[in-house]
């Protein structure tokens, strides 16, 4: 019976105060979806650096005949075969150092053509132009300071480069998307307790008499807090199932069916960073309106 009074409050307390319970439903879905959207970019950005940081090599380019004009630390002449194999072996010999690779000019310009062979740029550069190199993969690409300053100053040495540093922008700008959606995601959450606070307070007014006689009959508080904490409750659950269909329905259309299909250099995340999220992201709708609601009643419900 006590159940069956409890359910048909709340079902009292849904309709009456209707547009209020869609605004909240609305506004805890938008919330959470950016919630779970912000855990799965920062899953994206952590999978994509392990995918490219391993990728990426250290590139140790040597000067040719063509660089002795320009001066710089090619002013002494072309890298020699002894200076080359002198490098090589240290590089061998050190811990970190995993493979390394020669890339001779002639593959350097066949790469070059494969890149640019469409492009008006494509002729403009010569074989002789593009200086042979050592790819160096390391164990621990975060090492690669170690490489720049025990090569950088050796003779016939041009450039240590550190491939990182084209994909390094790219990393930096998901991060600030990130913390965009992050910050987006805190100021909807402000939102949505505000609208669940009213809410709860508007139902509390609307329902006084029914409080005031449920209290001279011996209602327990927690008896006659119950619907109105459940009505939140409901709502928040009703948001969050809402997010959960937007963030498996981004996953599916946006990530799956286009970004894969438009970008198959990137690794995407994969199904089960969206179903670690989704447990979080009903827990947190279930529980952040019922506690709104619960310190919302001892200030707007004396009981």
């Amino acid at each position: 019976m006590r159940a069956q009074f409890v359910l048909s409050e709340i079902g009292v307390g849904l309709r009456r105060n209707l547009t209020m319970s869609v605004a909240v439903i609305v506004s805890v879905a938008l919330s959470l979806s950016l919630f779970g959207a912000s855990l799965l970019m920062r899953d994206q950005v952590s999978t994509m650096k392990g995918y490219w940081y391993d990728k990426v090599n250290v590139s140790i380019f040597f000067c040719n005949k063509n660089d002795s004009v320009t001066g710089g630390p090619c002013a002494r002449g072309a890298a020699t075969q002894q200076q080359r194999d002198d490098i090589k072996a240290e590089l061998n010999s050190l811990p970190l150092v995993q493979s390394v690779t020669y890339e001779s000019s002639d593959q350097a310009y066949k790469h070059y053509k494969e890149q640019f062979g469409g492009t008006p740029v494509a002729g403009l550069v010569t074989p002789d132009q593009l200086p042979d190199s050592f790819r160096v993969k390391l164990k621990d690409p975060t090492k690669f300071k170690v490489i720049k300053s025990a090569f950088s100053e050796r003779p016939g040495v041009q450039e240590v480069q550190d491939q990182r540093d084209t994909v390094e922008p790219l990393f930096n700008l998901l991060t600030t998307m990130n913390w965009a959606a992050v910050g987006i995601m805190s100021l909807m959450l402000v939102v949505a307790l505000l609208l669940i606070v009213n809410t709860v307070r508007v139902s509390a007014f609307s329902r006084r008499r029914e409080t005031g006689i449920m209290r001279l009959v011996g209602a327990s508080s927690f008896y006659i807090q119950m619907p109105f904490i459940l009505e939140a409750a409901i709502a928040g659950l009703l948001g969050a199932a809402f997010a959960g269909v937007q963030i498996v329905a981004g996953k599916y259309f946006l990530i799956d069916n286009w970004l894969a299909k438009k970008t198959p250099v990137i690794n995407f995340i994969g199904w089960d960073s969206v179903v670690a999220v989704l447990p979080l992201v009903l827990l947190i709708g279930l529980l952040m309106p019922s506690l709104a609601a619960f310190f919302a009643l001892r200030k707007y419900l004396k009981v």
